[in-house]
C-alpha cells in the first residue's frame, strides 16, 4: 500500500483533491471536494492540513478561495521549502486527501462591515485569497457601487492567480449582470510590485501615503463615510494598513460591532 492510499483510510475529516495550479516556485492552488453539511460565508477561513510525522493532524488556517455559492472548495498557498505544512502540501495531487476542519471563521465578510460605497481590498501575497472568494460572490457587487482590490507582490508571476480571478469575474455571465455595462468602474483591479518593474510600482501602504494611489484611479481619499476596508497580508501589513486606515478616520470592525474596515489575522505567511 502507498503512502497515499493508506493516508487515505487513516485522515479524519479528509477531503479529496480534485485539482492543482502552480504559478511559481513560490505560489500554487488547489481544489478539493466540499462537505455536503458545510456552510460558509465568502472570506472565511478553515483549517486544513495533512497528518504530521507524530501521526497528530498538522493544521494551518487557509481562507476559502472560492465562494460560498461554489460546489468545490478552492484554496490559494506559499511553498516554503522548510515548512512544516506547505512544504508537504505543495506536492499533493489530484486524488490525494487532505484534513479539512469544516469548522468556518473569520473577519473579512460582509456582516462585520457597516453599508457603505467603496469597498477597498488590500492585500499582499496569498493575502488575495479571501478576496477571490468575495469578488465571486453576488452579494458584494450588491452591498457596494465600487470594488477596488489592490494586491502587492514582489514578482509580476505572483499576480496571476489574482488577475485572473478578476478576468474571470469580469467575463463571468452572471457576475457580469451585476457589474453592468461598465464593469471597468465597478469592480477595478490595482497590482502593484515591489522588486520586478511592472506599470506600477512601489507598496500599497506608500501609494496610499504619496495620493498615488488616488490620484490613479481617480477617486477622492479614504473617507469614512464613504468607504469600506478589508485587510489580509502580513502581520506588519495589516499593521501599517491598519495605521493608515484609522488616520483617515476610519475604525475596526468585527462581525459582533460592525464598523468600516476588517483585517485577518490569521494569515498563513512564511514558515508554514
Amino acid at each position: 500500500m502507498t503512502e497515499t492510499s493508506a493516508q487515505k483510510v487513516i485522515l479524519p475529516d479528509a477531503q479529496t483533491v480534485t485539482e492543482v495550479r502552480h504559478y511559481t516556485d513560490r505560489l500554487f492552488a488547489f481544489r478539493c471536494t466540499r462537505p455536503p453539511s458545510l456552510r460558509f460565508r465568502s472570506g472565511e477561513f478553515v483549517m486544513i492540513g495533512l497528518m504530521g510525522d507524530n501521526g497528530r493532524p498538522l493544521l494551518r488556517a487557509y481562507s476559502i478561495a472560492s465562494p460560498s455559492w461554489d460546489d468545490e472548495l478552492e484554496f490559494y498557498s506559499i511553498k516554503v521549502p522548510d515548512g512544516p505544512l506547505t512544504s508537504r502540501l505543495q506536492h499533493v495531487q489530484p486524488g490525494d486527501q487532505i484534513i479539512l476542519r469544516p469548522k468556518p471563521v473569520g473577519t473579512l465578510v460582509h456582516d462585520a462591515l457597516l453599508p457603505g460605497r467603496r469597498l477597498w481590498l488590500f492585500s499582499t501575497g496569498t493575502g488575495f485569497a479571501p478576496f477571490a472568494s468575495l469578488i465571486r460572490d453576488p452579494e458584494t457587487f450588491e452591498k457596494f457601487d465600487e470594488i477596488i482590490v489592490t494586491h502587492t507582490c514582489r514578482d509580476v508571476a505572483e499576480l496571476t492567480y489574482s488577475r485572473e480571478i478578476v478576468e474571470a469575474v469580469k467575463s463571468d455571465e452572471m457576475l457580469g449582470e451585476l457589474l453592468g455595462a461598465d464593469n471597468l468602474a465597478k469592480l477595478r483591479y490595482y497590482p502593484t510590485t515591489t522588486r520586478e518593474q511592472s506599470p506600477k510600482m512601489g507598496r500599497i501602504t506608500h501609494l496610499i501615503e504619496s495620493g498615488e494611489v488616488f490620484s490613479d484611479l481617480g477617486v477622492p481619499p479614504l473617507d469614512p463615510a464613504v468607504d469600506r476596508g478589508m485587510v489580509c497580508g502580513s502581520l506588519a501589513f495589516n499593521l501599517d494598513i491598519k495605521a493608515l486606515l484609522e488616520g483617515a478616520g476610519l475604525r475596526e470592525g468585527a462581525n459582533s460591532e460592525p464598523a468600516e474596515f476588517v483585517i485577518e489575522k490569521a494569515f498563513v505567511g512564511e514558515g508554514v
